[in-house]
């Protein structure tokens, strides 16, 4: 009997030794798989775990920028961006990429007019234009200040151009018969402000003819129909290309300086719709740092940019060569930008409010000044 409580007694140890041995090793487990759990968990906010890899809001990269310019002088400085960046395409044909420029993509388009340019930027098919100066302002009083003027990209290019050698100041245009393009526009909002800065009266003192193109001035010069003319560059060039002796006479542009009114002749401006500029600030900061390496290069590589100026059908590369150092072309832009424009905007006010879309433009009208 003692020997058989004995045994009974060794099993139920035993049993009970590999019972405890079993819940030992399940216990163990169960405190590794929670702390392996644990540590897949994500950190709560705040804690001193390791926590998610942060995002950068990609919002302003790969911003396609659709941006169009006149095939003049206002166009003229943007050549080095085009060639780097961009491919030109017609008003009629938009869907062309193009290469990549810091984290952004432009398309480029050339129009022959700004009455091409004008109805896109209302309806947001554009989102910066090269055009001319009085039209930004005009623009911006259409649209309800939905326009804003980026910077200055081209200063006065306007001069009166002689057969002879009786025109030496504005003053001898008195009693002569003159051809000039542009009529409602900046060509003759800025001669009859001139004439009458000068004491000169455009309705009474001379006769301006008006035509509806260039070619049409450079055609009655050529014909002797009249030996004086107030043209732009790059047309002056082209001009001097078919008729012998035609000189530059008088530049607007210095005769507007010498008013030493506060203000300056402009010709262009480059401009960007204002909803654009609030959702994409890098990409117009990007855009106006491009431009203005686009028009240093231009403006220090005369030959070179020449020829991207005829690749492009601006104007003959000849022609360009020899204009481009009169074309005045700049990137000017915040406060001098907006001294610059309100004062040549208050200035053709004056004399024509409809010439600046009815009133001078807001402080809103002038990007970073």
């Amino acid at each position: 009997m003692n020997v058989m409580k004995k045994l009974t007694a060794l099993c139920l140890t035993a049993l009970l030794l590999v019972t405890l041995a079993a819940c030992g090793s399940k216990g163990e487990q169960s405190v590794q798989d929670d702390t392996t759990q644990q540590q897949e968990q994500p950190s709560a906010p705040g804690s001193d775990g390791p926590s998610e890899p942060v995002v950068e809001d990609p919002a302003d990269t790969g911003v396609t920028m659709k941006v169009a310019a006149m095939t003049g002088p206002t166009g003229m400085g943007l050549v080095w961006l085009m060639d780097q960046f961009g491919v030109v395409e017609s008003m009629q044909d938009m869907e062309v990429e193009t290469v990549s420029a810091n984290g952004n993509r432009y398309i480029f388009d050339l129009a022959g007019t700004a009455d091409e340019i004008s109805p896109l930027l209302i309806k947001d098919q554009l989102d910066a234009a090269c055009v001319p100066a009085n039209l930004a302002s005009a623009l911006y009083n259409k649209t309800n200040g939905e326009i804003v003027t980026l910077g200055i990209n081209t200063l006065g290019v306007l001069y009166v151009v002689d057969k002879g050698e009786s025109i030496q100041s504005l003053a001898d245009l008195k009693g002569k018969t003159i051809v000039s393009a542009g009529k409602g526009a900046v060509p003759e909002y800025g001669l009859r402000y001139l004439l009458a800065q000068n004491g000169i009266d455009p309705d009474r003192d001379l006769t301006i003819e008006w035509k509806s193109e260039q070619s049409e001035c450079v055609a009655a010069l050529a014909s002797g129909a009249v030996e004086i003319a107030v043209m732009p560059q790059p047309y002056v060039t082209v001009a001097q290309t078919k008729i012998p002796g035609l000189r530059v006479a008088v530049s607007l542009t210095e005769e507007w300086d010498k008013l030493d009114n506060g203000s300056a002749m402009l010709t262009g401006v480059v401009v960007a719709r204002k909803s654009f500029i609030e959702e994409h600030p890098a990409a117009i900061e990007a855009f106006l740092k491009d431009y203005a390496e686009s028009v240093a290069w231009v403006n220090g590589n005369t030959a070179e940019a020449a020829q991207s100026v005829g690749n492009y059908g601006i104007v003959a590369a000849a022609v360009a060569e020899k204009a481009l150092p009169h074309c005045n072309i700049v990137c000017i832009t915040g406060g001098e930008m907006k001294e610059m424009l309100s004062g040549y905007l208050a200035a053709l006010a004056e004399q024509a409010p409809q010439a600046v879309g009815g009133a001078v433009p807001g402080e809103d009208f002038y990007y970073g000044a």
